[in-house]
């Protein structure tokens, strides 16, 4: 580690400044500048809530919609006759050829 205790008894030069604090103040372009952008910013921000919302709401109502598509094939389409219903107890029906 250094040793630079030397270093905290140099003398430091205090700030001093040649430029009046009148001469770098933004002023009244500042502020107007930082209100405008403010202004833009707040109204950006309303626009992208709107925008999100809205395909929020597009979501919803396309879901509803193909959930009521469904559930109308589903009501179109007939019960399966219980002859036809898959067997599980392992038997091999004349039909599937593969599995014999």
């Amino acid at each position: 580690m250094l040793d630079l205790p030397w270093l905290a008894g140099l003398a430091t030069p205090s700030p001093t400044s040649t430029v009046r604090a009148d001469d770098v103040t933004p002023g009244i372009a500042g502020f107007i500048a930082i209100a405008v952008v403010a202004i833009v910013i707040v109204l950006l921000a309303i626009d992208m809530l709107r925008r999100i919302r809205r395909a929020q709401y597009r979501l919803d109502v396309r879901e509803e919609l193909d959930a009521e598509e469904a559930a109308a094939r589903a009501a179109e389409e007939p019960a399966s006759p219980v002859g036809d219903a898959p067997r599980g107890d392992g038997d091999v029906s004349p039909e599937d050829p593969a599995k014999g």
